[in-house]
């Protein structure tokens, strides 16, 4: 679990999470995402990283805009959570595209096909130094030579750094945004061919 500070009386910052509802306006939907802060912290609200994520990533640049497989993850805490609001945001014709599944960084890989995925998304995952090799293993068994990353996120701590050194050990990495108002990178990553590596 991640040690977040936060002031209740603060009129911005994190008060917003402990709204049971947040609503968002993307490509002319509307989403609804149920919160739950005091049960599920840090998995059950939505942070920045999200939104420019979404905001530069391009469906159509990866060829996905008449839909795409997804899977969907978190940890089997929140997967209940989680599946509600895909539930109730997703159009019924479209959910049967959209799986939710169990994911704990760095453990039980195997029901994960290795390679598996063309395109992962990842908002706000680097913040916990003692799962970056794990997030680095996941990352590694996921992806095959033609997968890319992106990942959103804000740099808190400059131990957060050190996660992108060892990304960059197994993944070719660039910067492809950064937002200076909400301190926001995004990284696009592809894993390393062996001919790179010689």
């Amino acid at each position: 679990m991640a040690l977040v500070p936060y002031v209740e009386t603060a009129e911005m910052g994190l008060q917003r999470f402990h709204k049971p509802l947040a609503t968002f306006s993307f490509a002319n939907h509307t989403i609804q995402i149920r919160q739950d802060w005091k049960q599920l912290g840090v998995a059950a609200v939505v942070w920045d990283a999200i939104f420019h994520l979404w905001l530069s990533f391009c469906p159509e640049a990866y060829g996905l805009e008449d839909g795409a497989h997804v899977t969907i993850t978190d940890r089997k805490v929140a997967l209940e959570f989680l599946k509600s609001n895909v539930q109730a945001n997703l159009p019924p014709h479209i959910q049967p595209k959209a799986v939710v599944k169990e994911l704990t960084w760095g453990q039980n890989l195997g029901s994960f096909s290795p390679g598996e995925f063309d395109l992962i998304l990842g908002a706000d995952i680097i913040y916990l130094e003692e799962t970056f090799a794990d997030l680095l293993q996941t990352l590694e068994h996921l992806c095959s030579n033609h997968s890319m990353v992106l990942l959103a996120c804000r740099i808190r701590y400059e131990r957060d750094y050190n996660f992108l050194a060892m990304l960059e050990r197994q993944f070719t990495v660039s910067k492809v945004h950064y937002d200076s108002e909400k301190d926001v990178h995004i990284y696009k990553a592809q894993r390393r061919c062996l001919r790179e590596d010689l």
